[in-house]
């Protein structure tokens, strides 16, 4: 099943995100419970999963980013994609990158960026296979 997630989540997203770059469980204090609350909450931060047998498997973030531009038109920006160790080479990062691109065009957004760290040729290849393109734009980043 792909959808998006809900409160009840949290525990299974924290437990994915050890399969990206986390390496424990933050700690379920008020801070983590305000962050999901805002983050659940928000109408244009989508977090979308893919279930396999009640556990959350692959997920992405979707965010709708408003903007004047391109006729007052919003972007989205998809960020923490991930597929647990165990479940992946299986296309669930597709469907969610496909369940993320429906929202984006539902939101009426005029384009989606994805950035990765990857520099693995079979992650960029994915991206590309996946509808991205690495030509049209140079990304930067800068660590706070």
């Amino acid at each position: 099943m792909i959808r998006e997630a809900v409160y009840e989540d949290l525990d299974g997203m924290l437990e994915l995100y050890l399969h990206l770059h986390e390496t424990s469980v933050p700690e379920h204090d008020d801070n983590l419970a305000k962050m999901w609350d805002k983050m659940i909450s928000d109408p244009d931060y989508h977090i979308v999963v893919k279930e396999i047998d009640g556990k959350i498997v692959s997920s992405c973030s979707c965010i709708i980013i408003p903007n004047l531009t391109h006729n007052v038109r919003p972007f989205a920006l998809v960020e923490y994609v991930v597929t647990h160790a165990d479940y992946r080479g299986k296309g669930y990062a597709t469907d969610c990158l496909n369940y993320a691109r429906e929202i984006a065009k539902r939101e009426n957004c005029y384009k989606i960026m994805l950035m990765t760290g990857s520099k693995r040729s079979e992650t960029l290849r994915f991206y590309e296979n996946a509808g991205y393109s690495s030509a049209d734009k140079t990304g930067f980043n800068q660590k706070l």
